[in-house]
């Protein structure tokens, strides 16, 4: 991925308005690595770390909305970003995993509790 892709500014959603759109059947699309991942991770979210998301878009549903996830909304951003240029409905979560938690989002994973 290009450094463009961190520069636009894709359609961000904060962390109360992703928690609506995920009841609304919206999948977020964790682009963190896998250490992170392990740690921590919102319930039902799919992990596609960001140096594969282009060659494994094709795991992804193109009928929902995807919400792009990471530590502090900088990376998902550039994931937003790619994940519109290759066809899919998309936003970023801004502050990512900050305000996830800020709003009392859930997690789990090894380090949760």
């Amino acid at each position: 991925m290009s450094i463009r892709h961190y520069f636009r500014r894709p359609a961000a959603v904060s962390a109360e308005e992703a928690m609506r759109l995920i009841e609304a059947g919206a999948l977020v699309v964790d682009v963190r690595r896998e250490r992170e991942w392990r740690n921590h991770h919102i319930p039902g979210s799919h992990h596609l770390p960001i140096d594969q998301l282009e060659e494994r878009a094709e795991e992804l549903p193109d009928d929902r909305l995807l919400i792009a996830f990471c530590t502090g909304g900088l990376i998902s951003r550039g994931a937003a970003n790619l994940l519109v240029e290759l066809g899919f409905d998309a936003v970023n979560l801004s502050r990512g995993l900050i305000e996830w938690r800020a709003a009392g989002g859930p997690l789990e994973g090894e380090r949760v509790g």
